[in-house]
């Protein structure tokens, strides 16, 4: 189906932040396959382990006990602190999970109809409900009836929180990105984060975050929540676990551990063995290569270097971000860009119209950021200085 606006491009093999084209080319991937690839291309830890698994068992169904799911959730709540884990397969599914998860909390305090705080500009995902949840309604035209029970308020706004809260007495959760990502790149501060946390506690909401793209590293910190002191009660994760093989996680602790129960809610393929072992194999590689700090270290010299290359041309707006997840906000729309940067052996995104999306892989290096930044910088200075 023609689901997909796709470049004229198909890529062969990789190694690391490089990908190799049909067309013979070398480019850097500026974007990992929208934060998925973590590890990079052909990592050797990462082949080996799968393929490994593979001459083993790649499937039995959650019909049986499976070890290396336990194993991920184990890792996944120590490195969380949280203390139950749901494995799916994708980012939606995490997050239908969280919404199923509130509003079966909201009926067990006796909510009739549980409804669930999102924000404008979020992205959830496009199954039914997530779709109804995310907050652009360009992908949600033609899709309704849309899913009920999601009341929207601006980005960063307490007063808003508060205003509903006066109002809404069968609210049950909020479901926030600690940084929108199809948003723009956009980041909760950090205050308002805790003070979320403290006006969820004061009603016995469910407090949950969607770091389905900024979750396992990426920022600078395992998790992006972990910048400030909040623990919440539900996390969503997809992209980055399994470095390539589709998994999704579903975390919750607290008054919400133990809501799901036996015939709640299920999953075929999630967490199987394959799956499992992509990410207990992510997970690894990231701890002992020190990729976390990697990411800190390195977005910051990329948002350094930006700021130094960019900052006095005229219709850069704003450089922001965490870690290895970095947008370029600019004054006027710059889709054009994807294709020239593609033209000069770069891949990038750009996301909410006119904000360049960075999302490199974790195992980038100092010396290929700078590469990257040789590459991008003159396109854009080059995009803003021409006649429109």
């Amino acid at each position: 189906m023609n689901t997909y606006a796709r470049l004229p491009i198909t890529f062969t093999h990789g190694e690391g932040v490089w990908l190799w084209g049909s067309d013979g080319k070398r480019y850097m991937d500026g974007l990992a396959g929208i934060a998925v690839n973590t590890l990079g291309h052909a990592h050797p830890r990462l082949t080996a382990a799968l393929t490994q698994q593979i001459n083993k068992l790649m499937h039995v169904s959650n019909l049986y006990q499976i070890d290396e799911q336990e194993a991920v959730a184990d890792q996944l709540c120590a490195l969380s602190k949280m203390q139950e884990v749901f494995l799916c397969n994708s980012g939606c599914e995490a997050n239908e999970a969280a919404i199923k998860l509130a509003r079966l909390y909201g009926h067990q305090q006796g909510i009739e109809n549980p409804a669930i705080i999102v924000m404008e500009k979020a992205f959830h995902g496009r199954t039914l409900a997530t779709l109804s949840a995310t907050g652009n309604r360009k992908v949600q035209a033609g899709f309704e009836p849309l899913v009920t029970g999601f009341i929207r308020v601006p980005y960063n706004d307490l007063d808003a929180i508060n205003q509903v809260a006066n109002n809404n007495p069968d609210i049950t959760a909020v479901l926030v990105e600690p940084i929108q990502g199809e948003g723009g790149i956009r980041t909760l501060d950090v205050h308002y984060l805790e003070q979320l946390r403290g006006i969820c506690d004061q009603h016995n909401w469910l407090l949950m975050l969607d770091e389905v793209q900024c979750g396992i590293g990426r920022t600078g910190k395992w998790f992006a929540h972990q910048h400030s002191s909040v623990l919440p009660d539900v996390m969503t994760l997809a992209k980055g676990m399994g470095s390539g093989v589709p998994v999704g996680a579903c975390l919750a602790a607290g008054k919400v551990t133990g809501t799901f129960k036996p015939g709640n809610h299920g999953s075929t393929f999630g967490g199987n063995p394959l799956a499992c072992v992509a990410v207990l194999t992510t997970l690894d590689v990231i701890q002992q290569d020190r990729l976390v700090a990697n990411a800190a270290t390195v977005g910051s010299l990329i948002q350094q270097e930006l700021r130094t290359r960019l900052t006095t041309v005229a219709g850069v707006v704003d450089i922001r971000g965490q870690g290895l997840i970095i947008g370029i906000e600019l004054g006027r729309p710059c889709g054009d860009l994807v294709n020239q940067a593609l033209a000069q052996g770069l891949l990038i995104n750009v996301t909410a119209e006119n904000v360049i999306r960075l999302l490199p892989p974790l195992v980038l290096t100092s010396s290929e950021a700078l590469q990257l930044l040789d590459k991008l910088c003159p396109l854009i200075v080059n995009f803003l200085t021409q006649d429109v």
